[in-house]
């Protein structure tokens, strides 16, 4: 542990803050790239010191601690930033001033409260005057530390989003509570993006609070009132659904089943594999206003209030989804409740608990709050438009690298594939089927039962990786994705070499928990530095070494054990190599994807690192690893939460985002269906893969019933249909899919792109949860109802919009009931659009792009830059690359490739490019095959077509 820190804090403050420094008539101490300030209301509540430093022209660090020294200790998140950006302070009666070439920050020197301002004095955010922060003091397993809390104003028209993935089906935050803690399906990065083009980096790793930090109470902090009419409880029926059992009634004033140790709360009689609980009553408020249920469900749950239902959801029994409810209610009125319950499997769970409405002085501000910390520690960045503040949450964390191009192509996977046989004979039927193919990915349990963590494999099942691996390669074509996990069986040799070491989380095995499979297991400390190569090294002797071409890093909160209360989680990881698991809990998968990819550039510096893993943090993007949703239920209203999930997940600055198409758990009558659930089945996946191939990263994956196409439905049927041509049409715009990777890497790009990056200034886009735009230039509406053959669709203003597939023009600035027929999901083309559209090809290396066909959407005009590298290695950062620019122009009506800029090995010196013209006038199909209305063949010289 880093117990260093703190002589080491003293020394630098004595020798770099001299007493003297604070006069009576100045304020401040000027540092190297900044200022510290001493507030006249100096305490513990608002902090004795503010440290500013000025990182870029439009990037500030805010540090406020309540002791006499700044820590020392160095981020997990943010890095150094190489610059040396102008700028000055002044100080008046108001306070001081410090200004950059971008921004003006204010700092109160009675009160502390900092303002953000652009150079007009403009605000653009600050932090609120009065009860703005609060330190207290808390001991965390013998670390002394703070829980901490910074609140800032928030105007009535400002939406937030980012921080990170939830699955709550909410796309602006304003006025909610997310809570910032890995769990299996939901990502904790504690980067906030406002619709006033800012941004905040919150770099604290504990479980924190964010928006509305209020703790939410359990039921009974409503007046409650049984089925008869009596105060104090609901009336709670629990019934066996098979057995002519005598039911038991009870009160019940709290529904809180949330974790194992809950489970001793049923009635003893009460068995859940058939059961059946039903609260009824009435519940009222002490407020007027929006109240808010935090609900936590496994198995089937159904929630009425005044007859209205509010929830109709399924989630399996060992992984609980959560969903949050709001209702308006008027002060001490009572309104009828009834909520249904069906558990699923012999252990399940569900809480709910409440909200009471925001105070009218909380209205207008948001927060963060931390469990542990010992400092306030932000970045305020700010930028012109999304894609700048972005930018910046890159420059403190790292550039995204570039991932290999393959990983842009499709994935299939399976929980999981049993044998090398099996394996083998899924490729093969893919590519005897003609299906475009990149990686096939393998699952848990390719070792022998009993030896998680040895990265071997089976034998019996797997009898020659090395030519199963030789013959996805060299026959196939095909990448390998396989999992790996910081898990290990105890008994095991590589358990016995990481335990000797001191490198294994113990209580785990100290408490004699065993896992699903009913073996002793527990974790690595990944915040060890010597851990992680250790770790990366018996990955490579097994598994790198083999050929293996990606990593599925699995269950990185880290999941040591499923369903145990916050609290027994962070005793499992206690103690870190850094300290205590309550401050560190968050950065885990930051922590891990840090190890594998550093091991393996240095075991590798040519081949491009790919990681793909449950959990994230912020900085996760500079590993090379993306983040799936991790294990979703195969429902409807769960591919819908996704779009809202993956979009605010980019927002939050980490580009690579991909689902389980398909959903990973499957409600049990999808196993054996009949005829009405089987269509049911082949509509549900026909739509998610709809979807499921504009999002960066398309990855079919779930529990049985198998996903791949050829298993949801026959050749003939509208469901493979639908699914093959969503895939091939990837395949094809893996031009405009690369450029926009490459875009990642070069400019800082952002691929799913919430609506509010490009129409920001149009107001309706705000709230809107469905719809996204894919790159610069197709707006993407998910069909997320069964039976629909139509959705609603808001087209942004600014310009007007095209049909993909009949090429048919509408304005934009209003809302359309879009087609959706069974197997065509509504996709528009921005007007000024220029999309490059490849061959047809099996995988992405198949052969090069060309021809290229261009489709040019006319109207305004319009720009895109197609980028190329060899796709597989790291020259792309030492400029091997080429991009060649297209720029359409509406009034000249001229179609310009610009020059080729750059070079890189293989690259083809000419290429053919076949334009399509589209105008509002005159539609034109999405058509491979129609006879273009130019062909220009180009040898990376300027060529202008005249239309």
């Amino acid at each position: 542990m880093r117990k260093y820190y703190s002589f080491l804090s003293t020394v630098v403050f004595l020798f770099a803050f001299p007493v003297c420094a604070f006069s009576q008539t100045i304020h401040y101490q000027k540092t190297d790239n900044g200022i510290i300030v001493r507030p006249g209301i100096n305490n513990i509540a608002i902090g004795k010191q503010i440290k500013i430093e000025v990182i870029t022209d439009q990037i500030i660090h805010a540090v406020i601690t309540p002791g006499d020294q700044f820590s020392l200790e160095p981020s997990l998140m943010v890095l150094p930033v190489k610059s040396k950006p102008e700028w000055t302070v002044t100080e008046n009666a108001d306070g001081i001033r410090l200004t950059t070439k971008s921004l003006l920050v204010k700092v109160d020197i009675h009160s502390g409260q900092i303002q953000y301002q652009d150079l007009n004095g403009k605000n653009i955010l600050e932090e609120k005057i009065q009860n703005a922060r609060s330190f207290k003091a808390v001991s965390n397993d013998g670390e002394a530390g703070y829980q901490i809390t910074q609140v800032f104003n928030s105007p009535n028209d400002e939406a937030l989003y980012g921080l990170g993935q939830h699955q709550d089906d909410m796309m602006n935050y304003k006025g909610k509570q997310v809570l910032l803690l890995q769990n299996n399906t939901d990502v904790a990065i504690p980067f906030l993006l406002s619709s006033k083009n800012y941004g905040i980096l919150w770099d604290n790793y504990s479980i924190t609070k964010v928006g509305d930090v209020r703790d939410y109470q359990p039921l009974s902090s409503l007046r409650l009132f049984s089925k008869d009419g009596d105060q104090g409880w609901l009336t709670a029926t629990y019934s066996d659904q098979k057995k002519n059992a005598a039911s038991i009634t009870r009160a019940e004033s709290d529904i809180d089943y949330s974790f194992l140790s809950d489970m001793k709360k049923f009635p003893d009689s009460f068995k859940m594999a058939n059961g059946k609980v039903l609260w009824e009553g009435k519940i009222s408020s002490g407020y007027t206003g929006l109240q808010h249920f935090h609900v936590k469900y496994a198995g089937y749950i159904k929630i009425w209030i005044n007859g209205e239902l509010l929830v109709d959801k399924w989630r399996q029994a060992w992984n609980p989804g959560t969903a949050v409810v709001e209702t308006e209610m008027q002060k001490d009125k009572k309104y009828d409740i009834k909520i249904e319950w069906i558990p699923d499997g012999s252990e399940s769970y569900l809480a709910i608990k409440c909200l009471t409405p925001i105070p009218e002085g909380e209205k207008n501000q948001y927060a963060f709050s931390s469990e542990a910390g010992d400092e306030i520690n932000y970045y305020f960045v700010s930028g012109a438009n999304a894609d700048e503040v972005i930018s910046g949450y890159r420059t403190l964390t790292g550039k995204a690298v570039l991932m290999p191009k393959w990983a842009m192509g499709f994935w299939q996977s399976r929980e999981r594939y049993k044998t090398q046989e099996e394996l083998l004979g899924v490729v093969k039927e893919f590519r005897d089927r003609k299906i475009p193919i990149d990686n096939i990915v393998l699952d848990w349990q390719y070792w022998k039962p009993d030896s998680w963590g040895t990265h071997e494999f089976d034998k019996s099942r797997f009898p020659d990786p090395d030519a199963m691996i030789k013959t996805l390669h060299e026959t196939y074509n095909t990448r390998l994705m396989i999992s790996v996990w910081p898990k290990f069986y105890s008994g095991n040799a590589n358990y016995d070499l990481m335990n000797k070491n001191g490198f294994l989380y113990k209580r785990n095995i100290a408490d004699g928990r065993k896992d699903w499979l009913g073996y002793p297991s527990t974790f690595y400390d990944a915040f060890n530095p010597e851990a992680r190569g250790l770790f990366w090294d018996l990955m490579n002797k097994n598994l790198y070494k083999k050929g293996i071409d990606a990593w599925w890093m699995d269950a990185t909160e880290p999941d040591i054990h499923s369903n145990l209360p916050i609290e027994e989680r962070k005793q499992l990881m206690t103690p870190t190599f850094l300290g205590s698991a309550t401050k560190y809990f968050n950065a885990f998968p930051l922590q891990n994807s840090k190890g594998v990819y550093e091991g393996q550039r240095k075991a590798n510096a040519n081949d491009r690192v790919f990681i793909l893993t449950r959990s994230a943090y912020g900085g996760l993007q500079r590993y090379a690893a993306a983040t799936w949703s991790g294990d979703i239920a195969s429902r409807w209203e769960d591919m819908k939460s996704q779009i809202s999930a993956g979009i605010n997940f980019s927002l939050s600055g980490l580009p690579y985002w991909t689902m389980d198409i398909g959903g990973f758990s499957v409600e049990r009558r999808y196993e054996k269906p009949d005829a009405a659930d089987l269509a049911e089945w082949r509509e549900l996946n026909t739509r998610w893969y709809q979807f499921g191939a504009f999002v960066p990263l398309f990855r079919g994956h779930g529990q049985f019933p198998f996903r791949e196409v050829y298993n949801i439905a026959p050749a003939d049927h509208p469901a493979y249909k639908s699914i093959l041509f969503y895939n091939k049409l990837r395949y094809r715009l893996m031009p405009y899919i690369y450029s926009l990777a490459g875009n990642t890497y070069q400019k800082d790009y952002t691929i799913m792109r919430g609506l509010i990056m490009d129409y920001g200034a149009d107001e309706q886009v705000k709230n809107i949860a469905d719809q996204y735009m894919f790159g610069p230039s197709l707006l993407i509406n998910p069909v997320y109802k069964y039976g629909a053959t139509s959705r609603k669709v808001y087209l942004p203003k600014l310009n007007g919009w095209y049909d993909l597939y009949t090429g048919a023009y509408v304005k934009g600035g209003q809302t359309i009931n879009a087609k959706a027929p069974y197997g065509q999901m509504p996709v528009y083309v921005k007007e000024g659009a220029i999309i490059p559209y490849g061959p047809e090809i099996q995988y992405t290396a198949e052969k090069p792009a060309d021809p290229i066909t261009l489709y040019v959407y006319t109207g305004k005009d319009g720009t895109f830059t197609l980028y190329e590298d060899e796709g597989l290695n790291y020259n792309y950062e030492k400029g091997a690359f080429s991009t060649i620019e297209f720029t359409y122009s509406e009034s000249a009506k001229t179609l310009t490739i610009a020059d080729r800029k750059g070079t890189f090995k293989g690259m083809l010196e000419n290429r053919t490019f076949n334009i399509i013209r589209i105008t509002p006038k005159k539609a034109k199909a999405l058509n491979f095959n129609q006879t273009p209305d130019k062909t220009i063949h180009y040898t990376g010289k300027q060529t202008i077509t005249k239309f």
